[in-house]
């Protein structure tokens, strides 16, 4: 399982978040205590947005504790919402393509988890990508598969009810190809402006995902990157956390959200 950590609000250098802290998320890529394996090593990815409308994007294949790059860029980079994941390989190859997080246009999108059986409905799952978006697939894992998904579900129109949508239709396609692997899933989402985490799984298990506010500012993260009692809530298993810029962060219940298209 991979960790990672999503910033929203004042803009500040990436550093403060990615490098400094104690259980910073570059000392996760080694250090982990709340993952399946303790060792992140299978690559890394940060994506910002500064004064253009689209991210910027450095994905390196190298494990975060030993990139030089990864430090200087992050003590260079001043950015008000920003992602950075680091990788564990649940099976697809280490390459440039397959770190996180990925983009489509303005949009991000980063995933802790997997799809049990994943190679068994692979084809599958790609088959509902439409062609338009399947161009623009360019690696192998089933967390770029999701994203893609989940656009073609209208995922920038309605994040929460999009997420739910194609949850179930991948559980639906494991059912039937009698998978009995869990499907787990955590992941953060947002178009430049507002953002969006998830906190699912169908054994109700999901991998580990928490949040703080301070002044103003939002830090979704994987594990918490510094003292437990400094502010950090859990966010709740099968729900989604919703942070629009200019509101209150709101905890919404994406089991319901399932529930109400299976009606």
């Amino acid at each position: 399982m991979c960790r990672f950590l999503a910033y929203r609000g004042e803009p500040i250098f990436l550093d403060e978040l990615v490098c400094a802290p104690a259980h910073s998320l570059v000392h996760q890529s080694l250090h982990a205590t709340e993952a399946k394996t303790g060792t992140n090593g299978d690559g890394f990815g940060i994506g910002w947005y500064g004064e253009r409308k689209e991210p910027g994007i450095y994905r390196e294949v190298r494990p975060a504790w030993s990139d030089e790059n990864l430090r200087s860029l992050c003590e260079q980079v001043r950015s008000g919402l920003f992602f950075a994941h680091v990788r564990a390989s649940t099976g697809t190859s280490t390459t440039r393509a397959n770190c996180h997080p990925f983009a489509h246009g303005r949009y991000l999108f980063m995933h802790n988890g997997q799809i049990g059986g994943y190679a068994r409905i692979k084809r599958r799952i790609e088959a509902m990508i439409p062609d338009e978006l399947y161009d623009r697939r360019q690696g192998t894992t089933d967390s770029e598969a999701i994203f893609l998904v989940a656009l073609a579900n209208g995922l920038a129109e309605e994040p929460v009810k999009a997420m739910a949508r194609t949850l179930k239709q991948i559980r639906g396609l494991m059912e039937e190809a009698g998978i009995e692997e869990a499907l787990r899933f955590t992941a953060a989402f947002t178009d430049g402006e507002n953002l969006w985490a998830y906190r699912w799984a169908c054994d109700a298990k999901p991998p580990t995902l928490y949040f703080r506010e301070e002044k103003g500012n939002l830090l979704v993260v994987s594990e918490p990157i510094d003292d437990k009692t400094k502010g950090w809530r859990e966010v709740p298993k099968g729900c989604s956390l919703v942070a629009r810029a200019g509101g209150n962060v709101a905890v919404h219940c994406l089991n319901e959200a399932m529930a109400q298209l299976a009606a």
